[in-house]
C-alpha cells in the first residue's frame, strides 16, 4: 500500500485549515460572504506557503453546491459535493491549472483563451489557475490582457508567482493582489507537533525547533522535512538525529568561537574551526549559528530579559551578552553578514571561514587590560621623520634627501601651473615607513619622467602649510598618553577618532584620580557613551581612576593637529629639497619646458 506524504495528506482542504495567512483568509472569506468577487486574484510569495492551496480553496468555494445539492457561493465549502471532492482530486473539469514554467508561450494561453468562450460544464464558474505566471512571455501576456481585463461572467481567474517584480504592470493592475507571507517558525512548530501527533510519531521540541528554522517560512517544506526525519530516525524525531540529517552546528560550537573572539584568542578560534572541519560541519551553517546567537546577545544587550526563556538556546545569548560590547557585537554580526556570501567564492570553505572570523580579531581593538591580541602580530608605530642622508661615496649629481620627485617635459601650449603641497593619497599606516634597508641611499631620490599637461614656471614657491598648534606640556603629556593608547590597541576606532580630535584643557589630579577637561569640536564625538569607553582606557594605561569633562570648542593643540602639522611640515621640507636638488635643477634648466609635476613629491 502507497504512503501520502505528509504535505499532501495534511493539505488544508478549506480556509479555516490554513496556517498563517490569516490576512488572505479574512480577506477572501468576507468578499465571498458578502458576494462581492473579483474576475481576477494574484497570489504573491515564496514557495510552499499556500499560493495554489488558496487557489483551490477559492475554486471550491464558488462552485460548491452544499451537501444537499442546492448551496451557492460560500466562504466554507462542504468538502463532499462534487465540486469539493473533483477539486481535490485534481480532476474538475471547470477548474483548470496552468504550469506557466512548461506553456509559457503564446501558443498555450491562445489554447487557454479558446477555451475561456465556453461556459462552465458542470460548474456555477470556471476558474483559470496560471501558477508561475511571472514566466510568461511577453507575448504570451499581451495576448491575455484583453480577456484578464474583461472576462465572461462566468470567469475567474487565479494567477500566482513566486517574483512578481517580473509581471507586467498591466497585468497587476487588473487583478486583486494578495501576498502570502513566510510562516514564522513558531507557528511551523506548533503544526508539526499537531501532524506528528496525529501520525503517532514521537517527538522531541529540539527536533521541531530545528524543523522549523530550516523550512525557512515554507510549511510545505516543514512537512517534507518531517518525512525525511522521520524515515533518517526510524520512526522518531529527536534534535540530535534531526541535527545531523540537516547538517545543522549545534549552539554548542557557535558559542564557543564567540567566546574565542570576544578574547581575542586566535589560537583557540583556529581549533575551533579545526573542529568543524574534522566533524564534516558546513561553515555555512556556522555563521548562521553565529549570527543567531549574536542577534539574542544584542538584543539582551538593549532590552535585559526581553529573551524568550522557553527557548533553551537563549541561555548562551544571556551568557554572552556581556562578553562583548554592544558595537562590537553589531560589528561581528555585520562581518559574518558579509563573510557569508564570500563562503560559496572559495574552494575550502573552512580556509574561509577561518578568515571571517580572523578579520574581526584584525579590526576589533583588544579588550581592557591585554597588551596584545593574542596571536596577532603587535602593532607597528608610526616611524620618525627621516633625516637627510649623505651619500656614502661621491656621485656626480648627490640627492640630498630621502624624497620621491617628477619631473616632466609639457607641450608648448599649456599655462604655468603654480606648484601646491601634495596632499598624502596613502594609507596612514604607509605613509611614514622608512625606505627598504638594502636601497642605497643614493636612490633613495628618483626622479620620474613623464609627459604633462601644462607649463610651470620651475621658481613657483609651495604654499605654506596652517599655523602649528599651540603646543603645551600639558598638550605633550595627552598626546603621549593618546599614542601608548592605540599603540596597545586598547581603544576602538570612534573612541580613538575622540581622542585624536581632543584637546587637553586642564587635568585636576586629587585624592580620588584625575580629571581631564578636554576641548571637542564635533558633537559626534561628545556622547557619554565615547567618554566612558576612553575613560576606562585611560584608567587601565594610568593604573588609577580617571573622569572625563567633555567641552564644545575648537581646541589649539591636540594630537590630530600635531599629526597634521608634521605632515604638512615634512611635505614642505619635501618639496624644498627636491626643488634644491642640484640634480633637479640641472634638468630643470636642460628642459626649458620641464616642471615638476604637482603632488609627486612623497616624503620618505
Amino acid at each position: 500500500m502507497s504512503t501520502v506524504v505528509l504535505a499532501r495528506k495534511y493539505r488544508p482542504r478549506s480556509f479555516d485549515q490554513m496556517v498563517g495567512q490569516e490576512h488572505v483568509v479574512r480577506a477572501l472569506t468576507n468578499a465571498l460572504a458578502g458576494n462581492r468577487l473579483h474576475h481576477a486574484y494574484l497570489f504573491t510569495g515564496t514557495r510552499g506557503i499556500g499560493k495554489t492551496t488558496v487557489s483551490r480553496i477559492l475554486a471550491k468555494s464558488l462552485n460548491c453546491t452544499g451537501a444537499d445539492g442546492r448551496g451557492g457561493v460560500t466562504a466554507t465549502p462542504c468538502g463532499v459535493c462534487t465540486a469539493c471532492t473533483e477539486i481535490d482530486a485534481d480532476r474538475y473539469i471547470d477548474y483548470i491549472e496552468l504550469d506557466a514554467a512548461s506553456n509559457r508561450g503564446i501558443g498555450e494561453v491562445q489554447e487557454l483563451i479558446e477555451r475561456a468562450a465556453y461556459k462552465p460544464g458542470v460548474g456555477r464558474f470556471k476558474v483559470f489557475m496560471i501558477d508561475e505566471a511571472h514566466q510568461l512571455t511577453k507575448d504570451a501576456f499581451n495576448a491575455l490582457l484583453k480577456t484578464l481585463e474583461e472576462p465572461p461572467d462566468y470567469l475567474k481567474f487565479v494567477l500566482a508567482t513566486t517574483d512578481p517584480e517580473k509581471m507586467l504592470p498591466t497585468v497587476l493592475s487588473r487583478c486583486l493582489q494578495f501576498n502570502l507571507r513566510p510562516i514564522a517558525p513558531e507557528v511551523v512548530r506548533e503544526h508539526l507537533a499537531h501532524v506528528l501527533q496525529a501520525e503517532g510519531v514521537p517527538f522531541d521540541d529540539g527536533a521541531l525547533r530545528q524543523l522549523g528554522r530550516a523550512a525557512r517560512g515554507s510549511m510545505r517544506d516543514a512537512l517534507s522535512l518531517a518525512d525525511q526525519a522521520i524515515a533518517y530516525g526510524g520512526g522518531r524525531l529527536e534534535e540530535a538525529v534531526v541535527r545531523a540529517m540537516l547538517g545543522s552546528v549545534d549552539r554548542c560550537h557557535a558559542a564557543v568561537l564567540v567566546q574565542a573572539l570576544a578574547a581575542r584568542d586566535g589560537r583557540a578560534l583556529l581549533q575551533g574551526v579545526d573542529a568543524l572541519r574534522l566533524q564534516g560541519l558546513a561553515a555555512a551553517s556556522t555563521l548562521d549559528e553565529m549570527a543567531g546567537l549574536l542577534q539574542q546577545m544584542a538584543i539582551e544587550q538593549a532590552v535585559p530579559g526581553a529573551l524568550d526563556a522557553a527557548d533553551p538556546d537563549h541561555e548562551d545569548g544571556v551568557r554572552l551578552a556581556g562578553a562583548l560590547p554592544a558595537d562590537e557585537t553589531q560589528l561581528l554580526y555585520s562581518m559574518l553578514a558579509q563573510g557569508r556570501g564570500e563562503l560559496a567564492l572559495m574552494g575550502d570553505e573552512h580556509a574561509a571561514l577561518a578568515m571571517v572570523l580572523l578579520r574581526f580579531l584584525a579590526f576589533a581593538p583588544a579588550p581592557e587590560g591585554a597588551a596584545n591580541p593574542r596571536g596577532m602580530p603587535p602593532p607597528v608605530a608610526r616611524a620618525a621623520p627621516m633625516a637627510a642622508v649623505a651619500p656614502a661615496a661621491p656621485v656626480a649629481a648627490p640627492m640630498e634627501a630621502p624624497v620621491a620627485a617628477a619631473v616632466a617635459a609639457p607641450d608648448d601650449s599649456a599655462a604655468a601651473v603654480p606648484l601646491r603641497a601634495a596632499e598624502p593619497d596613502i594609507p596612514p599606516w604607509l605613509d611614514d615607513a622608512p625606505p627598504p634597508e638594502d636601497e642605497p641611499p643614493a636612490r633613495a631620490a628618483a626622479l620620474r619622467v613623464a609627459p604633462a599637461p601644462s607649463l610651470a614656471v620651475p621658481t613657483q614657491q609651495p604654499a605654506l602649510p596652517d599655523a602649528p598648534p599651540q603646543t603645551t606640556p600639558l598638550g605633550d603629556r595627552w598626546a603621549t598618553l593618546v599614542g601608548a593608547l592605540q599603540q596597545q590597541g586598547r581603544i576602538s576606532a570612534l573612541v580613538r577618532e575622540l581622542a585624536l580630535q581632543a584637546g587637553a584643557l586642564a587635568c585636576d589630579e586629587g585624592a580620588d584620580g584625575c580629571t581631564w577637561t578636554l576641548v571637542v569640536e564635533r558633537e559626534s564625538l561628545r556622547s557619554p557613551a565615547l567618554a566612558e569607553k576612553l575613560q576606562a582606557a585611560l584608567a587601565a594605561e594610568l593604573g588609577g581612576p580617571q573622569r572625563l569633562q567633555l567641552q564644545a570648542g575648537v581646541p589649539t593643540d591636540s594630537p590630530a593637529r600635531r599629526d597634521a602639522s608634521e605632515r604638512q611640515r615634512r611635505q614642505a621640507d619635501a618639496e624644498r629639497q627636491i626643488r634644491d636638488d642640484p640634480a633637479v635643477s640641472e634638468l630643470l634648466t636642460q628642459f626649458k619646458t620641464a616642471r615638476i609635476v604637482p603632488g609627486s613629491i612623497r616624503p620618505l
